[in-house]
């Protein structure tokens, strides 16, 4: 009975988003992906509305846009200054600011998360946005380890939730991997796929899996080349030539984890212990411990497994 209740219940309001091209965007969190993703959008004409808790916070994230839209124009218009300068007044047109998530919720065609990795947090703001967000409204997360699912369940809109998973730095990155949920509605999925295409972006289809696709596979490898450390079979630098040289990699596992940050590879393989504790791949490190555990997060904090000025 459980089921055909279920059954029923997602096919009555699939019906809600059939066809719907999302133009009014609603994006929480005004960090660096925030920021990034409003970019993206207002730049592709969507009407985009950045949400935090904070005036300064925002203001913050308005001049970075502002400031990376400058950067663009210096390469794209830099023999039409003139042209370049409309270009960015137009963008900026597209977005505004808030400090009010729920009466921005209410005129949003897709509310997109970009806040921090803490399931609960997540868990209550898509709990209290469900309550007051239209019938058609799709929900989505920047998650790039949480169970799409997890955070969906404290909604009632299961099939109208799933992933959009961008990468840093989002103006120059063409990946989106859009995942959906057993629960997703194929008109749901079908939408965030298209939205990431008019964003320019080129989509990957993703299950809700640990990681994804992406990071299912770039995190084992970072954390497998720790161990090889740890083992003393090879130099963080010498790891790091071998994969640039020998496998035509842009940086080395060592520091590409000074990039991402050793606490964000942390969480995630914490995360990941926690689910499947008996697979290998997800075993910690001790010498990433110890270098979270000493503020050592990499490039953000001026050390990680290297020095930076």
């Amino acid at each position: 009975m459980a089921f055909f209740t279920h059954k029923v219940t997602r096919g009555f309001s699939s019906s809600a988003v059939r066809n719907v091209i999302i133009k009014q965007v609603m994006i929480i969190g005004g960090g660096q992906m925030g920021a990034g993703i409003a970019q993206v959008a207002a730049a592709t004409g969507h009407s985009v509305t950045l949400v935090d808790t904070s005036e300064d916070i925002l203001k913050k994230a308005l001049k970075g846009i502002e400031g990376s839209l400058k950067r663009v124009v210096k390469k794209k218009f830099a023999d039409k200054p003139e042209a370049g300068a409309e270009f960015v007044q137009n963008v900026m047109k597209n977005v505004s600011s808030s400090t009010d998530a729920a009466s921005t919720a209410q005129s949003s065609d897709l509310v997109l998360e970009a806040i921090v990795e803490n399931l609960k947090i997540k868990q209550d703001l898509f709990g209290r946005l469900d309550k007051v967000a239209p019938a058609h409204t799709i929900f989505a997360s920047n998650t790039s380890s949480l169970p799409i699912s997890d955070i969906a369940s404290s909604t009632s809109r299961l099939d109208r939730f799933g992933g959009l998973h961008f990468f840093n730095p989002v103006p120059m990155m063409k990946l989106v991997e859009v995942i959906g949920t057993s629960a997703t509605s194929q008109d749901t999925f079908d939408s965030l796929l298209n939205f990431s295409k008019a964003l320019g972006k080129t989509p990957v289809s993703c299950k809700d899996t640990p990681g994804f696709i992406v990071n299912r596979l770039l995190v084992p490898y970072m954390m497998e080349a720790i161990r090889l450390h740890e083992r003393g079979h090879g130099s963080k630098e010498d790891i790091d030539i071998a994969m640039k040289l020998g496998a035509g990699y842009p940086m080395g596992p060592f520091e590409l984890l000074d990039y991402v940050g050793l606490d964000t590879a942390k969480f995630i393989i914490d995360g990941w212990c926690v689910m499947d504790p008996g697979n290998p791949l997800f075993y910690q490190s001790e010498m990433l411990n110890k270098l979270v555990a000493e503020g050592k997060y990499g490039k953000k904090t001026g050390e990680g497994f290297y020095k930076y000025k």
